[in-house]
């Protein structure tokens, strides 16, 4: 476009581009503009540098072509290209002003420059010149070379850092005599990038290399193709071309083929044949736009572009499931519709910046500017007007950002736009220092604590220096990959394959696992540390079909959208997954020792979760043994404040910000209230007469708690590596020490009349060892392959999946065997479940236990039978075990209930760490069964006080009024409802049964550091249980006058009295050896020792018994945004809820009760009666109704359409008098009138 106009058509497509262009620009009809889409930039186009005015006269003669002087973004800031005017760099850019005022200095040489620099420098060095020719040749296939060079680029103005610019260039380049990039140096000095050319064919690169790796080469054929791609130390490549083809090779001899069409820029793959000789193809239309992908199982996704502008607007995968995209005039994303049918909105201002985005999820941010010149936001908000402001400098860096509650942290940058500090309140702050390459070499907190980093000449990560000075290296191959690591003396390597590829791993013992890759790099073997061999195998698009382990084979399988639906193992049905239409999870079931069990999803209309339902079912009977069901509700933040558990009034979270946890409700009871500091980490926790405080160190550790009961005040005390070294309380201070892995190596504990040692011996893979001073004679210096097989009181069997199966007293050598040792044998289900437990003494058994999983590998029953004398005096295993069953929310287990009572656990938000215990005696329970609104219509509204089945719609309308009923928030559409039936809420209040609060005994859990309960407290602040453990978690000593059942030990665990273990969600864990009894369910991701829980139980644990979680006391997170089941299935996981009760019973309610008064008196009658018109019966009369021309033009009355079926003998009497009464019919009806 040329200038001079001021202002376009408002209609026009650049209207508001064009509006963020400086007046002038705008007005000077001697520029023209360029730009290819309406958020720009602008190309400024000119033949000087200066913006003529609009009445000037121009000098004659103009030069042929203008050159580009600047660019201009949608919010008129510009970058300005400064070219010199007069001499040898004459129209050549020298320098560069960009949009925040800085200016840079591009220094420029010339071919003879070169040379001569060159000649000067041999001259100097001693050495004979080279041939570096004064000029280079004139004309080269892009045009005629000049030989002006790039040499430097340097930073000449800061606004924001006006003082000491850099003394050396930010950039350098290096020219071959040839005039072809040579080297690149960093503004260090330091070379980072070198390249070769081809000594006969100028420019054509034949080598390069980054600094600290390996030079990578090529060959080309005679047409200036590559052939051959050499990388000394990895993969090399041969490309072989022919028409419409070109097959590459790599050094494993696999090969790759493309097949392509169309000429020229509009050449396209459209054919991909891989080295395990499967196919991908594509799709193009006339332009190249991509129109449709089929994978290797044949399968074809379709996509379809924009005809204009070419973007997306739909996608459809291969189940015919659809997503769609919609812009606006500036090709923007408005909304976004998923598979599920979610969408996404977005809204934008007239400068084109997004100001508001609704998620899928409802969830609204807006944004708000305060300067048309910026992109950058200065606030943002949610749904409720909660807002967080930022602060930028002039170069788009954060300076500061404000919280909801007006909390500031403040952000330090160096000229090069690195963070060297952030200052936070309370005064906590960290401070970084980067060498001259823009490495970071170290990190300093407030109180001085320093970590250093060091690297190699690649920019490699080599050493990490910790604040005492201990240092952990890591050494590198020469593609930058890690081969060694060592911490504390302890070395663990790696070892790849020219692919790149790990093949195997050395631990600190000295063992190996390996690994073998299928042609598509995809893992297929692998064989652990003990000799446990692992298969692979794959589809044709790569989903884990077929896995075997030792013997045991599982299969997987999908449904057309890659769903997993069903596994297989051993040939029996494993777990099954059910989706509804829009490809939620809702059901996922197996059977579990005879009995199935599964778990149902619901979720609210925005596709959160909104509840958990678990079922176990009979093996015979298919009698229902058990249900538990979690429900969770979202505030306008979508924040899951509210959750309502099972059998228990709704848990409410006070939030306040961002969603921080202000306080805790039960039903309409304020339990638990939170102070928190300017940082929002707890300062205070009140229940009742109940106080906690809690202190912070200026690193922000944790300091000290103190209660207003001083047996459980607690003091911290930490070492400069941020080890937590001591801890002091009113009864005793235990003291820790570390090795220099961290791991911790032994307590100290001091009371009065108490001073012990309790060493902790490892070998170098972390397993533990006899201690030394009570064995000094043991020998044994490691386990290679993690497999405890004895200590000082038991031997250890395993299977041959690494599995604990038999644990027995040991017998010291030179004992008289007695046949009295007690045996304890585990045995698992396919999925490596315990499932069977036993522990036998002479033989006869003592104690045995058998568990019940749910789908997802949840505990959900325990029986346990136990030795006791019967009737004729023998001592023999109880005919009726004890049955314990257990409820979850997501990972946490919420309920235990037995035949005395049942548990309840509120555990703190996003944590592990119980908070509340409620408890209910069984008797109590039992009172609050009661029936359902719909049931109790049922069971006595028929006729002569008999029973009737109402059709499902109802039963729901009915359930849906009863819980608004119960919870005194009746809607208008349900009352709406009642009216047209002619009934109040009062009346259908009658109809319920009452409701019974069974007498409940709340406690506070008081928890250590870690989320280990220390004590329950009252109500009344009273001490009802106290408990004193080990670092592990054994149990030292407790005090339980209320005989109270407190199974929590730490984080995830649950004690199990039967055989000593902890339950530990996927696996158990035996606190006697503080390791594992099966090895980890996700393997090496959880670390290199499979059996392995955290070796610091200081201060890290292990809540899933899959991996380390620390807790190193940081700066506390912000309430989740969902509850901890949302990660049940995260490929698949949403379901379809609140369909009936927000879409389908409103819209029935709409077109058949409000339009209907008929059928309004059908639920009157059936409301005040219990009688209900059979479907087949209704179905009959309104096809007849419908499917007939009547003389007078009006419909018949439904009774006499059922009266003529009866009296024609198409429905009996006796079917018809249910429906007959629901209608209110008489049975004299005239029909005569009518015709068919």
């Amino acid at each position: 476009m040329r200038g001079g106009v001021l202002r376009l058509d408002e209609g026009h497509r650049l209207a508001a581009l064009w509006q963020a262009l400086p007046e002038e620009l705008r007005l000077s009809p001697h520029r023209y503009l360029a730009t290819n889409s309406p958020q720009g930039p602008w190309w400024l186009l000119g033949w000087c540098e200066r913006v003529p005015e609009a009445d000037e006269v121009l000098p004659a003669p103009l030069p042929p072509y203008r050159v580009l002087t600047g660019l201009v973004d949608r919010f008129g800031r510009t970058q300005t290209f400064h070219r010199e005017a007069a001499g040898e760099f004459s129209g050549e850019i020298t320098g560069v002003t960009d949009g925040a005022g800085r200016h840079f200095r591009l220094v420029l040489t010339t071919q003879a420059q070169r040379a001569e620099e060159a000649r000067q420098q041999a001259i100097s060095g001693g050495t004979e010149p080279s041939a570096f020719p004064d000029t280079l040749p004139g004309y080269t296939e892009y045009g005629r070379d000049n030989g002006i060079r790039l040499s430097a680029v340097w930073l000449t103005h800061d606004p924001e850092y006006p003082e000491n610019l850099p003394a050396a260039p930010l950039v350098r380049y290096g020219w071959t005599p040839r005039g072809e990039l040579a080297v690149v140096y960093d503004r260090s000095g330091k070379q980072v990038r070198s390249f070769t050319y081809d000594d006969k064919y100028r420019g054509r690169m034949v080598a390069h290399r980054h600094t600290g790796r390996p030079e990578i080469r090529y060959r080309y054929d005679s047409d200036g193709r590559v052939t051959e791609q050499l990388n000394p130390a990895g993969l090399s490549y041969t490309y072989q071309y022919e028409k419409d083809r070109i097959t590459i090779t790599d050094s494993l001899n696999r090969r790759e083929v493309l097949h392509t069409q169309g000429e020229a820029g509009l050449k396209r793959v459209v054919k991909k044949e891989h080295a395990d000789g499967s196919v991908t193809q594509s799709q193009f239309d006339a332009v190249g736009r991509l129109k449709a992908q089929t994978d290797t199982a044949g399968r074809t996704t379709e996509y379809s572009p924009d005809v204009v502008t070419g973007l997306i607007t739909r996608i459809t995968t291969p189940d015919g499931r659809a997503s769609a995209f919609y812009y606006n005039h500036h090709s923007q994303l408005t909304s976004a519709t998923g598979p599920d049918g979610l969408e996404m909105r977005r809204k934008y201002d007239e400068s084109g910046r997004l100001i508001q985005e609704t998620a899928p999820d409802g969830d609204i941010t807006r944004y708000r500017y305060d300067n048309p010149h910026s992109d950058l936001p200065y606030a943002t908000e949610d749904a409720t007007g909660s807002r967080k402001t930022m602060t930028w400098s002039r170069y788009g860096q954060l300076l500061s950002f404000t919280d909801c509650s007006g909390y500031v942290t403040r952000y330090d940058h160096d000229r090069f736009g690195q963070v060297t500090a952030v200052h936070r309140e309370e005064g906590l702050s960290q401070y970084r220092a980067y060498d001259s390459r823009g490495q970071l070499i170290a990190v300093k907190d407030t109180q001085g604590h320093e970590t250093r980093y060091e690297y190699n000449a690649a920019g490699d990560l080599t050493t990490v220096i910790a604040p005492d000075g201990s240092r952990n290296g890591t050494q590198y191959d020469a593609w930058g990959k890690a081969i060694c690591t060592t911490q504390g003396g302890l070395t663990r390597s790696m070892e790849y394959d020219a692919a790149g590829r790990v093949i195997r791993l050395t631990s600190e013992n000295g063992s190996h696992t390996t690994f073998r890759y299928d042609v598509l790099d995809r893992l297929i073997q692998e064989t652990g540390f003990d000799g446990r061999t692992q298969r692979y195998h794959h589809d044709l698009t790569g989903k884990l079909i077929r896995s075997e382990d030792e013997g045991l084979v599982t299969h997987w399988y999908y449904d057309e959208a890659d769903r997993l639906t069903h596994r297989t193992v051993k040939g029996e049905t494993a777990e099954q997954w059910q989706y509804d239409e829009r490809g939620w999870l809702t059901d996922i079931s197996h059977i579990s020792e005879g009995h199935r069990v599964a778990v149902h999803y619901g979720y609210d209309s925005k596709g959160r979760l909104a509840s958990e339902h678990l079922t176990v079912h009979h093996p015979q009977t298919n009698e229902l043994l058990w249900q538990h069901e979690t429900r969770h509700a979202y505030n306008a933040q979508g924040l899951a404040n509210r959750c309502i558990p099972d059998s228990l009034p709704a848990v409410e979270w006070l939030t306040y910000g961002s969603g921080w946890l202000a306080g805790m409700k039960l039903g309409d009871t304020p339990l638990v209230d939170f102070t928190r500091d300017r940082l929002h980490r707890e300062t205070l926790r009140s229940f009742g007469r109940y106080e906690l405080t809690t202190a912070y160190t200026p690193a922000g550790q944790l300091q000290r708690q103190h209660l207003n009961s001083l047996q459980y005040d607690r003091d911290y005390t930490w070492n400069d590596n941020g080890e937590l070294i001591r801890i002091s309380s009113p009864r005793q201070t235990r003291s820790y020490s570390y090795s220099t892995t961290g791991r911790l190596t032994g307590v100290h504990t001091t009371a009065a009349n108490l001073d012990i040692r309790i060493p902790y011996a490892t070998d170098p893979a972390g397993n533990r060892l006899p201690d030394p001073e009570l064995h000094p004679d043991s020998t044994l210096s490691m386990w290679p392959d993690n497999r405890i097989a004895r200590d000082a009181h038991y031997l250890y069997r395993y299977d041959r999946h690494g599995r604990l199966t038999e644990k027995t007293d040991l017998i010291p050598e030179g004992v008289i065997r007695t046949d009295d040792e007690r045996t304890h044998r585990y045995h698992y289900d396919s999925q490596h479940r315990l499932v069977h437990y036993t522990r036998t003494q002479y033989e006869e058994p003592l104690v045995e236990s058998r568990y019940l999983y749910d789908p997802l590998g949840r505990r959900v029953a325990k029986r346990v039978w136990r030795r006791e004398r019967d009737l004729t005096g023998w001592m023999s295993l109880s005919r009726k075990p004890q049955v314990t069953w257990y409820g979850w929310d997501g990972d946490r287990l919420t309920t235990i209930q037995n035949d005395r009572t049942r548990i309840q656990t509120i555990y703190q938000p996003g944590s592990f760490t119980p908070l509340i215990r409620v408890e209910t005696a069984t008797g109590e329970l039992a009172k609050t069964q009661r029936r359902s609104l719909a049931d109790t219509l049922q069971q006595s509204g028929g006729e002569d006080g008999g029973s009737v089945v109402f059709p499902p719609v109802l039963v729901q309308m009915l359930d849906r009024l009863e819980s608004e009923i119960l919870a005194d928030r009746v809607s208008e559409e349900s009352r709406r409802w009642l009216a047209s039936c002619g009934l109040t809420v009062a009346q259908m209040q009658s109809q319920m049964d009452p409701v019974y609060t069974p007498a409940r005994k709340i406690y506070l859990y008081h928890c250590d550091h870690r989320g280990l309960p220390l004590a329950l407290i009252s109500t009344e602040g009273t001490t009802a249980w106290y408990a004193e453990y080990d670092e592990w978690g054994n149990q030292l000593n407790e005090e339980n006058p209320h005989q109270l059942q407190q199974l929590i030990r730490l984080p995830g665990q649950q004690y199990d009295e039967e055989s000593g273990l902890y339950y530990n969600r996927h696996r158990y864990y035996d606190p006697l050896r503080g390791r594992y009894i099966t090895q980890d369910p996700i393997g090496l991701k959880g670390g290199w020792n499979f059996y392995q829980y955290p070796l610091n139980p200081v201060t890290n644990t292990d809540p899933l018994g899959l991996e380390v979680f620390p807790r190193p006391f940081p700066l506390p997170i912000p309430w989740p945004k969902s509850p901890a089941q949302q990660q049940a299935d995260d490929n698949a996981a949403k379901a379809l809820t609140k369909w009936w009760n927000d879409t389908a019973s409103q819209r029935i309610f709409d077109s058949l009760i409000l339009n209907n008064p008929g059928l309004a008196l059908d639920i009157t009658m059936i409301a005040s009666r219990g009688n209900v018109a059979d479907t087949g019966i209704t179905d009959r009369v309104n096809d007849i109704i419908n499917g007939r021309f009547w003389s007078d033009g009006k419909k018949p009355d439904r009774c006499d359409v059922l009266q003529e079926l009866i009296d024609c003998g198409d429905i009996s009497a006796k079917d018809a008098k249910s429906t007959q009464k629901a209608w209110n019919c008489r049975h004299s009806r005239q029909s005569n009138d009518k015709k068919r």
